[in-house]
């Protein structure tokens, strides 16, 4: 492992990025109205890999697309399969249009999805949503 020195002349190691063996996981689809973003986590919740449509490399409104979700979804999964990870269960979030082509896209990839939610939070009248566009 390579060695570096500090300020003060004494070596620190640095890390690698060590490549984890996890087969099952969960797949967090957050899709907002902007941008979607997808996190792949380990059983207990512990972040593998992430991405979003800003990451990939979309900027203003094209990270709202389906396209965009689909690209942020394909890289994840492939991060994740790096990681030895095959099976996900797929946990969806917000009310965007990337939802459906983000949990597709996972599956071209070659993740096997074992179960889809959607944890959308529903407000029991709490605070007023945004005014309707007028166009």
């Amino acid at each position: 492992m390579a060695t570096a020195k500090n300020k003060r002349g004494a070596s620190t190691r640095i890390k690698r990025a060590d490549r984890k063996n996890i087969s099952v996981g969960q797949a967090h689809i957050r899709s907002t109205f902007n941008n979607t973003i997808v996190s792949i986590t380990d059983p207990a919740g512990n972040v593998i890999a992430w991405q979003s449509a800003g990451t990939v490399g979309f900027k203003g409104s094209r990270k709202s697309t389906p396209f965009a979700a689909q690209m942020a979804a394909e890289a994840c999964a492939k991060a994740a399969m790096e990681h030895g990870m095959h099976k996900v269960a797929v946990f969806v979030k917000g009310p965007g249009s990337g939802r459906e082509t983000a949990i597709r896209s996972l599956q071209a990839a070659g993740l096997e999805v074992s179960s889809i939610q959607d944890k959308t939070p529903i407000p029991h009248n709490g605070c007023r949503p945004k005014k309707r566009r007028r166009v």
